[in-house]
């Protein structure tokens, strides 16, 4: 049972990592400047999860942050000639993300968060019933 708990808390830390990124993909949308203020667009980034928890020494059971990467597809070209970091055609680099894919993919990790606290929910009822059980 202890197992159980261990590995839905692990998709749980795991989901939760991946609802931040899409929350910083969200966020810096329309950032065409990296921090140190120079034209550089905001690259999406996406979590990639491994099975197990090797911190712990688990490579069987329940899943990990592997990496989070940057997305290597384009950048979107927009026209905006009154944009500061406008090109000479009048044209800014924004950033490759895209809102809706970033909410349907902060939907699945809802679900797949849910899901996990479902498990762990009917784990401790099972666990009280046993108990009733054997009282």
């Amino acid at each position: 049972m202890f197992s159980t708990f261990d590995v839905s808390a692990s998709a749980l830390v795991a989901e939760r990592v991946r609802m931040n990124v899409i929350a910083q993909n969200v966020a810096n949308a329309h950032t065409t400047r990296d921090p140190d203020g120079r034209p550089n667009p905001y690259r999406r980034k996406f979590v990639i999860f491994q099975q197990g928890v090797p911190e712990k020494g688990d490579r069987q059971r329940g899943v990990s942050v592997l990496d989070i990467r940057q997305d290597p597809s384009a950048l979107r070209a927009e026209y905006d000639p009154h944009h500061p970091d406008a090109d000479e055609k009048g044209y800014v680099q924004m950033p490759n993300v895209t809102p809706l894919v970033e909410m349907v993919d902060y939907i699945e990790a809802t679900r797949a968060y849910e899901a996990n606290v479902s498990v762990i929910e009917l784990t401790k009822a099972i666990g009280a019933a046993a108990q009733q059980i054997l009282a």
